[in-house]
């Protein structure tokens, strides 16, 4: 499989050598440092930009008939100008906050989890995530998911960043330490216990491994997808 590699920070590095070690090529690669290369030839393109490289990147490769696999998070308010253009011309992308098989089974407890807590009005939400010093968006888009899937069962309205949140919102406080590959904690808090889950990475080959197994997925399919669909995971 040829890859293009839209973005070559410490992530793109990293799928470049699980991808490779998998037996794919990597045939471009598209950063500050080389913003010109070619890759209509690739047999698909895995985005991990800088969040404002993000979309021009994205729709680069749609318009060039190469399926997107993205995992750049903090540019989702054009999701779906993207996804209507993916429609449009009949390509195949797939967003995922995070491809880390760990943290998409958490993604499934955490809405079963939900559901059953949405009974007990005693307890209150919240969550913290704690990344790199790098990470330029805040909260995180696994954070954003975490709580996307809590908040159509609580009575809390809307999630916030900590230091924005009022008493009725879903707060989420959002840690930056050096070394740090992610951790995202969901706690529900009462005055008498605490019920938590909790995900942490240990480095970014979960991730970067992730990324390629989706890539080597959606080649060939038409279509928007989410992690969910490349591990069958309900």
């Amino acid at each position: 499989m040829k890859i293009a590699l839209l973005g070559y920070g410490r992530m793109g590095k990293a799928i470049e050598v699980i991808a490779q070690e998998r037996g794919h090529e990597i045939v471009a690669t598209i950063d500050k440092d080389n913003p010109n290369d070619v890759f209509d030839h690739a047999d698909v393109a895995i985005n991990f930009s800088i969040p404002a490289a993000a979309v021009a990147n994205i729709t680069h490769a749609i318009k060039q008939g190469v399926p997107v696999v993205c995992g750049t998070t903090g540019w989702l308010e054009h999701k779906v100008e993207i996804e209507t253009l993916c429609e449009e011309k009949k390509g195949a992308f797939l967003y995922a906050s995070n491809f880390s098989l760990g943290v998409n089974i958490l993604f499934a407890f955490n809405k079963k989890l939900a559901q059953t807590m949405g009974q007990y009005t005693q307890y209150k939400a919240s969550m913290e995530e704690i990344h790199h010093t790098g990470k330029l968006d805040a909260p995180s888009g696994t954070a954003i998911t975490l709580a996307e899937g809590i908040l159509p069962h609580t009575k809390q309205q809307a999630w916030k960043l900590a230091e924005e949140a009022n008493k009725n919102d879903l707060a989420i406080t959002a840690k930056r330490e050096p070394n740090v590959p992610g951790t995202h904690t969901v706690n529900y808090i009462s005055e008498t216990d605490t019920i938590s889950i909790e995900h942490i990475a240990h480095n970014r080959d979960g991730f970067a491994l992730g990324a390629v197994m989706a890539a080597e997925w959606i080649v060939g399919k038409r279509g928007i997808f989410s992690m969910q669909d490349v591990l069958n995971i309900t």
